[in-house]
């Protein structure tokens, strides 16, 4: 749905709840999904649509959904891609070999795992670091001039909390591009461009869409004629890490209602957090809306609408303690994943082993739409099993 400039700008609530507008061909209040895979041109060979040539590029489902996210990021230009992890190694890729990369320590084992590999096949330097210690983080910054820095807001699965706007001015300065990864808090709680960020990332798997029924990732930018939005637009289009038309379809219908499902998820983590915080078997609660946290002021001032749906919980009594209580949940789902309509209980520690030094008692938590009163009432009688 195009922002009449002559008229008051649209909440984002509302911008999503039309779509990204009506489909212009037809009028249709719901977009068709398109199945082409090229276009024809006419008897001079002259494309029949010049902005049509062929469906890895040029798809305008594609085209209504990012602008869509752009508009809500505050960005000027927006790409889908086939997975969260296709959006991360494309915006990898603009550290050119020899250089250097600043990464959070501490984040999506995934994207670690990532990057580490990736850097060590392309002889780049990676520097892993604190970024929620802001004078380390600088200073790292400062020495080493990389090209590129990466930041998770709030991190996964520790809920930190770094200062991105300070950070922002410190990779100006050395002349860094930052990304970050705001795939915990969504558009609707963070937006790291009008922070001073130059790219943000999302897994649209997680809150974007919602429904735990699509893979995709999405990387919108604050300078569109930059070179590194050239690559990461050409990296694309060339790699052919696409999204499918029906997943974008899908994601489309999903941020319909992202507003209403953040507002629920994000009520219900706080409310949750603040119940186990003063449970007895719970040893310590990671999320940001608590005061308690160490990143709370920071959190405070640049995220609005909540703190994310996203939390830890450190069990009392160990590993063995952890799993009885994920095993004894019967309304959160044991899996892998977070953002969706359900609520989900993670034990990190098998997912990632030993070697990312994730606590043995760590349960991650994705709070969903569910009633809050079942939410509490299930960990109180998984917490009894102890």
């Amino acid at each position: 749905m195009d922002q009449d400039p002559r008229k008051p700008r649209l909440h984002p609530d509302s911008l999503l709840a039309h779509g990204g507008g009506t489909d212009p061909a037809t009028g249709a209040i719901v977009p068709p999904i398109p199945l082409t895979t090229t276009f024809a041109r006419d008897e001079a060979y002259n494309l029949v649509n010049p902005g049509h040539l062929y469906a890895r590029d040029d798809n305008d489902l594609f085209h209504k959904t990012e602008k869509l996210i752009a508009a809500l990021e505050n960005g000027a230009d927006c790409r889908l891609f086939a997975s969260g992890m296709a959006a991360i190694a494309a915006v990898a890729r603009t550290v050119k070999p020899g250089g250097t990369l600043v990464a959070q320590s501490g984040i999506y084992w995934g994207t670690t795992l990532f990057l580490r590999k990736h850097c060590e096949r392309n002889d780049i330097a990676l520097i892993e670091t604190d970024a929620a210690d802001l004078s380390t983080f600088s200073d790292d910054i400062a020495i080493s001039k990389p090209g590129l820095v990466w930041l998770e807001a709030p991190s996964n699965p520790y809920l930190k909390i770094a200062d991105i706007q300070a950070i922002a001015a410190r990779c100006k300065a050395a002349g860094a591009l930052l990304a970050v990864d705001a795939t915990a808090a969504t558009p609707l709680v963070l937006r790291p461009l009008d922070l001073g960020a130059d790219l943000v990332v999302h897994s649209a798997t997680k809150a974007l869409n919602g429904h735990s029924d699509l893979l995709g990732g999405v990387v919108t930018a604050k300078d569109p004629a930059s070179n590194a939005w050239s690559f990461i637009c050409e990296e694309r289009k060339m790699a052919g890490a696409v999204m499918g038309s029906f997943e974008a379809w899908l994601l489309l219908r999903g941020l319909r209602t992202l507003g209403l499902r953040v507002q629920r998820m994000n009520a219900n983590a706080d409310r949750l957090a603040s119940y186990l915080e003063n449970h007895d078997k719970i040893e310590k609660v990671l999320y940001p809306g608590l005061a308690s946290h160490a990143g709370h002021a920071v959190a405070v001032a640049q995220m609005s609408g909540g703190f994310g749906s996203l939390m830890s919980v450190l069990v009392k009594g160990g590993k063995e303690a952890a799993l009885t209580v994920a095993g004894a949940l019967s309304l959160f789902q044991r899996a892998t994943s977070l953002g969706g309509v359900e609520s989900l209980v993670e034990h990190r520690y098998t997912i990632e082993g030993g070697t990312s030094g994730i606590p043995e008692n760590l349960l991650r938590l994705s709070i969903g739409i569910e009633h809050l009163d079942d939410l509490k009432a299930d960990f109180e009688q998984a917490l009894g099993v102890l």
